[in-house]
């Protein structure tokens, strides 16, 4: 049996593979909000518009979205002071492993090795049994996730070396 790909499919795909690439189409526009001078404030204000992002999509039932959107605003977060206070880069990031920014808040004295834990089972237990799973999140689960992410990232604003960066509220 030969299979064909739909050609609207090939097409967008190209497209997108392009628009990654960055080739050929000029100075790229970014997204005005994430502070690019140095890794730790891209994270820091990517976890930022994903806590907006939350914002915007508030009420009108997105809860799945809201828990995803969340679990990446704390991992960008704990991302972002990792860089900062501990000197990690980046690419220590780009694992298939999310346990390394719940490790290293305990490690750089962000939060107890216990909250840490808790955090990373939060994440492992119920995140992925949301995304992959058969489970559908509820209004109370994305209302507790957004008060989590927003709490996490406000701590993390607050024990940066450098304020001004966050861009919330």
């Amino acid at each position: 049996m030969s299979v064909s790909d739909p050609a609207a499919v090939r097409e967008a795909l190209d497209t997108a593979v392009d628009a990654f690439n960055e080739a050929g189409h000029g100075i790229p526009t970014r997204e005005p909000d994430i502070d690019t001078d140095t890794d730790w404030k891209t994270q820091l204000t990517k976890g930022c518009r994903l806590l907006a992002t939350v914002a915007e999509i508030k009420g009108d039932g997105s809860y799945t979205a809201t828990v995803e959107l969340c679990f990446g605003s704390i991992e960008r977060s704990l991302e972002a002071f990792a860089i900062a206070a501990g000197g990690d880069e980046l690419r220590d990031f780009q694992t298939d492993s999310h346990d390394r920014c719940y490790d290293r808040a305990a490690q750089l004295g962000l939060f107890t090795r216990e909250l840490s834990c808790e955090l990373d089972d939060l994440y492992g237990n119920n995140r992925t049994d949301s995304y992959y799973g058969g489970r559908h999140p509820t209004k109370r689960q994305a209302e507790a996730m957004h008060r989590l992410a927003r709490e996490i990232h406000r701590h993390v604003a607050d024990r940066t070396r450098e304020g001004g960066v966050c861009n919330c509220e």
